[in-house]
This record gives structure tokens, sequence and C-alpha cells, in this order.
């Protein structure tokens, strides 16, 4: 169940899964024997990660999921390889290309971006040359057979033939050469073409309707004012009325006479908008922004390697939740229900944000205890 009900009160067991494996990886990560790059060090957290994840995808509370996401960012300061990060911004740029442009042009862009990787990497312009020649020649092969045969094919076809024969070809050559880098790039290559032609069919089979509605409108690739683009298109009117010095306290016309469902947890921020205008949306974004620098120089300056893990773990967090919270309301990000922390309505999060914040202001205040024990 996504909501525990007691007595009066609902609880959202989600919300404080969030601490709890905060709390795990910090403890996980200052323990002895831990190394990044250990295979099963990687293999535990990603354990410690994905099984809340997979409990809460099977709540269908995605926005909850994706939270999690963060956590990589906590795991890159602690020593994981970058290129975990440029896979995980690449997964997402392949899913906007593939929804946004054709198939075929998307190939092309990975393809393209392969060999500048490739090139900036190992700097050397003559391999770099020689491995596109091969990669056109294959394509050019399989066009000039069609031609011969008389054979209409899909020009995505060829690139796709191409792409998983030059990347076979290249595969076994950095076998040969013991070039375990270049393996693992031409398995990065071959991982994003695949998941681009996959992308259709999750799309249209795996994700629920509302959320596909949600990222079409997102994209721009429908626009639907009365349906599932109604919520965002209401909420960046009121933050629009609301001009540089806003209408006042509870004087917002949208908010108040409740043109913007969710105003009081989701969408909240475009009540202040309304009410306080961009000066008011400023101070809000300053004092965020204070809190998170602040938050990141507190876990720096601890000594105790689980206090500094956890303190960017709550950092990490809040930013998210900031982040997409706001760029929900003004149409940047998918609306994927997750509060502003400290202003959305709601027991749970603000149960749930007060105890992973206060946790680590003790932690940071008994930084010297720490270590003299």
């Amino acid at each position: 169940k996504a909501w525990i009900q007691i007595g009066s009160v609902s609880l959202q067991p989600s919300e404080f899964m969030k601490m709890a494996t905060s709390l795990a990886i910090a403890r996980y990560i200052s323990s002895y024997n831990f190394k990044m790059h250990n295979f099963k060090s990687l293999v535990t957290l990603s354990t410690i990660i994905l099984l809340p994840v997979g409990l809460i995808f099977l709540q269908n509370d995605t926005g909850s999921a994706l939270v999690f996401g963060v956590f990589l960012l906590v795991l890159y300061r602690e020593g994981l390889n970058g290129i975990v990060l440029f896979f995980t911004f690449l997964i997402a740029l392949v899913f906007v290309l593939t929804m946004v442009v054709d198939a075929y042009i998307t190939l092309w862009v990975l393809t393209v971006l392969a060999f500048v990787v490739y090139y900036q990497w190992r700097r050397k312009l003559k391999t770099t040359l020689i491995a596109a020649a091969v990669f056109m020649s294959i394509y050019l092969i399989f066009w000039l057979i069609s031609l011969i045969i008389q054979v209409e094919i899909d020009h995505l076809y060829f690139i796709l033939t191409a792409a998983i024969v030059s990347a076979g070809l290249f595969y076994f050559y950095s076998i040969m050469l013991r070039k375990t880098n270049l393996a693992i790039l031409l398995g990065i290559y071959a991982g994003s073409v695949l998941f681009s032609v996959s992308v259709d069919y999750v799309f249209k089979n795996i994700m629920e309707p509302h959320q596909r509605a949600r990222i079409n409108e997102l994209l721009g690739i429908q626009s639907d004012v009365h349906g599932a683009g109604y919520h965002v298109n209401q909420s960046k009117i009121a933050i629009g009325s609301g001009g540089f010095f806003g209408k006042g306290f509870l004087q917002g016309t949208q908010t108040k006479y409740d043109f913007v469902p969710e105003q009081s947890t989701d969408f909240i921020f475009c009540t202040v908008g309304e009410e306080w205008g961009f000066l008011g949306t400023t101070v809000v974004i300053g004092l965020f922004m204070g809190l998170l620098m602040r938050l990141i120089y507190l876990a720096e300056r601890n000594r105790s390697k689980f206090s500094r893990v956890y303190g960017y773990c709550v950092a990490t967090i809040l930013f998210f939740h900031f982040a997409i919270n706001i760029g929900m309301t003004i149409g940047l990000a998918p609306v994927i229900g997750i509060p502003l922390p400290f202003f959305s309505y709601g027991g749970s999060s603000l149960w749930s944000f007060t105890l992973l914040l206060f946790v680590f202001v003790r932690l940071d205040a008994s930084r010297f205890e720490q270590l003299s024990f």
C-alpha cells in the first residue's frame, strides 16, 4: 500500500524510506572493508538502493522511486567512476531524442557521439577516422545491396545493421588487443542503440496512460490544456500573473478560486509565485540554495565518513525535490507528484524531511564526540 491508515492518521512509508536508505548507505560505505571499486561492494550498494525502489514501484508511486536515483551523486562523491553518471545521462538523452525525433536520427547522433568520445579519450585522429570509415563502408554496402536486389528497406535498418556489425568487429579487435576500456565503450554504445530501439515499445506498452500523456505534454509532442497539461498550464498562469511583487497574501485569483489543483501540495510553488511574485520566488529559491550549500559545507567538514555520506544523501534528496518540484510548476520537468520540502502540505513528507535533516544536524553537532570515541 502507498498509504497506511492508523486511526485518523495516514502515513506514506516511501517518504521514510529515503531516510532509512540514506542511513543504510552511510553505514555501509563507512564500514571498514568497503571499497567502491569492489564488485561485491557495488552489488551490495545496488541492493540497498534498488530494494526500496522495487517496493515503491509495486505501490505505483513512480515519483518517489525516482528520488532514489540521486544517490548516484553521493556514490560519485565517494569515488564511483564518472562513466556511470555519463551512462545515466546518456539514457535520458536517448529517451528524449527517440521521443522527439525519428529513431534513424537518434542512431546517427549516438554513432557520431561514440566517435567523438573515443577521439577525446584516445586522442588518435587516424584510428578514429578508420573506425568511422569502417562504419560507413558497412552502411553503404547494405544500402547498395538493397539497390541491387531492388528491395525497398527503411534506412533505419541500414544504420542499425551497420551499428551491430561494426560494434561486433571493434569488440573482437578490443579483446584481441586486450583493450578493456574500448570494450566498455562499445558495450555502452551497443546498449544505447538497443535502448533507443526499445523506447517506443516501453513507452506504448509498459508506461501508464497518464505517464505517457505527461511526457508528451512536457516534450511538446501534444498539447492538452484541459487534460494532462491542465495542472501545469494553470500553474504557469498563476506564476505569470503574480508579476514582480505578487498580488499579496491570499489575494491570488488562480489559487484562491482553486483553478490550480494540488496547490497546497505538489503545486504549492505557484501559490508563492502568484501571491509574492518574482521577488518571493527568488527568496524561496535563494533559501533552498543556501540550505543546500550549507549542508554540503557541513558534510565536507565532518571527519566521520558516516556523517559525510549521510550529509550528502540529505543534500541530494532535498535538491531533487526542490529542482523537480519547481520544474513541474513551470513546465520544465515532468509531473511526478513529489512535494516541495518544508512547504508542501502533508504530514508524512514534513516529518520525513524534518527527521532527515535533523539527524544530520545532530551528527554534525557531535562530530568531536565521534572522533574522541
